[in-house]
């Protein structure tokens, strides 16, 4: 059963309301950022030419041509994000409400806008299939604490949302990862370009040239953008191999074993190695069945732990055919006029 919170406004206000939004979008925005030591919002003057500036950071880093440039190349195909809203109410590993306001502040001002946000959260039993198929997936999550709130904490946060004109979309039975996986399909299918705000690294799978990720960088508290170039520098292949990489290496956050703890001299660089030559995992344990690939203990790893890398397959890879179907309303341009009351009101609440 899927769960849809819609906007505070209707959806003829929201249509009527294009056309002001477009025009507020052209004068300096206020710029809402949680304090770590106040209950309080901050607000301060943001030029266009420093919100260019932020969409220039790469892990805290400058770059020089990055997916500006890009964009520009594609006549400004229009955004949609899908905002996975479970990780942004952790710090660390401890549920945190302040944690989820400070991001979604960040993401409002510096990040979304006015474009149209999609939120999804995890659904009851989400990784049920998942956990049968290997008992320690995520086996160490807690769940989120509604700290003050009396509600269940999925509704505090779905309630913040629903008032900054978000709609969220939860799934009984599905993760959030998977759903996102299939509505940024359905989105890039309508012409738009898909941009997932996660800290996710499974969502790397995803990235195509109208696919892109935006990233909260705890250490530096701000969001950064990583795009399909950023992926070829960083690993010098494609996106596709980086879900038959994960299946070799595993994924600790997730609890995912990898091929090294059956088999400790399998290691990174053998990995990446047979995946660029092979592509992806199926075709190198095909491969391996039948011919040598690699070293012995490489050899023998793929021959006779290939039940064990299948299984990771099926546990890491995002599913693309959920049943829920992308809304034209969620696509129109997000109304912000609430954000700065809803968000100071979060805040206060939370330290009241």
């Amino acid at each position: 059963m899927m769960t849809t919170v819609g906007y505070a406004q209707s959806n003829s206000f929201l249509l009527s309301m294009r056309s002001q939004s477009i025009e507020k979008t052209k004068a300096p925005r206020a710029k809402w950022v949680a304090s770590s030591s106040s209950s309080h919002l901050r607000a301060s003057s943001v030029s266009p030419s420093s919100t260019e500036a932020f969409h220039r950071v790469d892990y805290g880093q400058a770059i020089a041509n990055d997916g500006m440039n890009e964009e520009s190349s594609k006549k400004k195909k229009k955004r949609v994000f899908f905002l996975d809203v479970s990780p942004l109410c952790y710090e660390g590993n401890k549920p945190s409400s302040q944690a989820f306001g400070h991001w979604l502040s960040l993401f409002f001002s510096q990040v979304s806008l006015t474009d149209p946000v999609i939120a999804v959260l995890d659904g009851e039993e989400g990784n049920k299939l998942r956990r049968e198929l290997l008992p320690s997936y995520k086996a160490h999550r807690k769940s989120p604490n509604p700290g003050k709130y009396s509600k269940r904490p999925h509704q505090f946060v779905e309630e913040v949302l629903r008032k900054c004109n978000v709609p969220v979309v939860r799934l009984q039975g599905h993760e959030a990862d998977d759903v996102v996986a299939t509505l940024m399909e359905q989105a890039v299918q309508r012409g738009y370009r898909a941009v997932i705000a996660s800290p996710d690294k499974d969502f790397k799978q995803l990235i195509s040239e109208n696919v892109q990720i935006v990233i909260p960088l705890a250490d530096l508290r701000r969001w950064s953008f990583y795009t399909l170039k950023h992926y070829h520098a960083q690993y010098n292949c494609d996106p596709q191999s980086d879900l038959s990489f994960r299946c070799i290496m595993g994924d600790k956050v997730d609890g995912v074993p990898g091929i090294q703890h059956v088999v400790p001299a399998f290691g990174r660089k053998t990995a990446m190695k047979l995946v660029r030559k092979h592509g992806s995992l199926e075709s190198l344990l095909s491969a391996a069945a039948v011919r040598t690939v690699g070293r012995p203990y490489a050899q023998e790893a793929l021959t006779k732990y290939a039940d064990y890398l299948r299984r990771n397959y099926q546990v890491l890879a995002l599913k693309r055919d959920v049943k829920v179907q992308i809304e034209e309303e969620w696509l129109v341009e997000r109304t912000t006029s609430n954000d700065s009351e809803v968000l100071s009101s979060f805040f206060s609440t939370l330290h009241g």
